[in-house]
């Protein structure tokens, strides 16, 4: 079992991490705008993208630069989507170099990644100038981390930031991960981003089994807005440095210990962004018991989750249980409406508003007291099977329209 640890990305050995400002967000001088993460040797790596169609051009880059499953650097800048963009492959390319050149790597051996605006060219010359001061603030420590964690937001409120460790082989094995997304949240992957690190010893094979995995359990079960972005990334560099012996196959008891505490780093920080989705005043977890298949628990769980009317619901703490039965029934999933049963619990308590798809009398003081806490769950109670899932989401607010109402400005 994974335990939660302090150090974000610099929590695994070998791992340095920076975070400053360059002025690629010109309109706030005094925040952070890139991020940079370096592995002291050259690493395992993989990804997983966005599945929209339009892809930003780091995505582009990225995918050539981990044909070979290696790579030593993560270098990534917020403010700017360099998607849809003049000169996009060619300005993330000599983000790439910048970064190569500085830490003395091959430039094939760096990702880069990008987050902002679409459509407005990158001030790919403030990168470059600034990576001096960049390659200077590296560090070991959990304070260069929050850095680098800081540099990447955009809408965020909070960082998003998280480190495990577990034991393989007798040997200490440790994950970090730093991440953004507060909206444009509707992951399909595979505006998220995620880097991960880890001194474990694996294979690219196992690497990118073990996340393609554990994305499908966290991130893309996450929902803000139902909009999946251009720029959506998920990558992970292991740099062995544990000395654990290597993971080469799934049936080895370190597979199962690495992908469980990738899950457990992964699920957490996804958690985070639905938490933090724009202007978001509770986050929303819906748990589907008694379904047909996990796949089955997994849909419906989803199109609660990113239920317009039901998220709006929340924000009112209003129990308007028949929200949550319409987004079921609009799913795409077959089930017997007259078997399913409602909570809504929070730490204020629990209250039972629907049972065999019909309403029930319950307590409506309660029940707002229940609805007005921050985290509200959201249990729905099948009878097709055995299987489960949760999902996490967030309600709708005012101000999410007022953020991208004139967000280019």
């Amino acid at each position: 079992m994974a335990d939660f640890i302090k150090g974000g990305v610099c929590a695994a050995q070998g791992f340095q991490a920076a975070g400053i400002h360059v002025g690629v967000k010109t309109h706030a001088s005094w925040k952070k705008d890139v991020a940079l993460i370096v592995s002291d040797v050259e690493c395992t790596a993989a990804a997983v993208f966005t599945k929209n169609v339009v892809k930003a051009a780091p995505i582009r880059v990225d995918k050539a630069h981990l044909a070979d499953g290696k790579a030593r650097a993560i270098l990534a800048n917020s403010g700017n989507a360099n998607a849809c963009a003049p000169s996009g492959e060619e300005n993330a390319m000599r983000m790439c170099a910048a970064a190569a050149k500085a830490i003395g790597c091959k430039t094939e051996d760096v990702l880069v990644s990008s987050t902002g605006v679409i459509g407005q060219r990158l001030n790919v010359e403030a990168i470059e100038d600034g990576m001096p001061e960049l390659r200077a603030a590296l560090e070991r420590s959990a304070e260069a981390s929050d850095a680098a964690a800081h540099a990447i937001m955009t809408t965020d409120t909070i960082k998003k930031e998280a480190a495990v460790e577990t034991v393989i082989d007798g040997k200490t094995v440790r994950l970090g991960g730093i991440a953004k997304g507060s909206g444009m949240i509707h992951p399909n992957m595979g505006t998220m981003l995620c880097f991960i690190t880890t001194d474990c010893a694996i294979s690219p094979e196992m690497i990118k089994a073990a996340l393609l995995e554990v994305v499908r359990v966290s991130f893309n079960r996450i929902s803000v807005d139902g909009d999946t972005s251009t720029n959506d990334t998920c990558c992970i560099l292991a740099n062995g440095l544990a000395g654990n012996h290597p993971i080469t196959a799934a049936d080895q008891a370190g597979y199962t210990a690495f992908r469980e505490a990738l899950e457990s780093l992964c699920i957490k920080l996804a958690m985070e962004m639905a938490s933090d989705g724009e202007g978001a005043k509770h986050l929303i977890i819906c748990d589907v018991s008694g379904a047909k298949s996990v796949e089955s628990a997994e849909t419906i769980a989803k199109s609660v989750i990113s239920s317009t009317l039901t998220k709006a619901a929340i924000f009112g703490a209003d129990a308007n249980w028949g929200r949550v039965l319409c987004a079921m029934g609009y799913s795409g999933e077959t089930f017997d409406p007259d078997k399913v049963a409602v909570c809504f619990s929070s730490s204020a308590g629990t209250v039972k508003v629907c049972e065999d798809g019909r309403g029930l009398a319950f307590d409506e003081d309660l029940a707002k007291k229940v609805l007005s806490e921050h985290d509200v769950q959201i249990q729905i109670t099948m009878d097709e099977g055995g299987a489960s899932c949760t999902c996490w989401g967030c309600d709708i607010t005012y101000d999410y329209i007022k953020i991208n109402g004139d967000y280019r400005t």
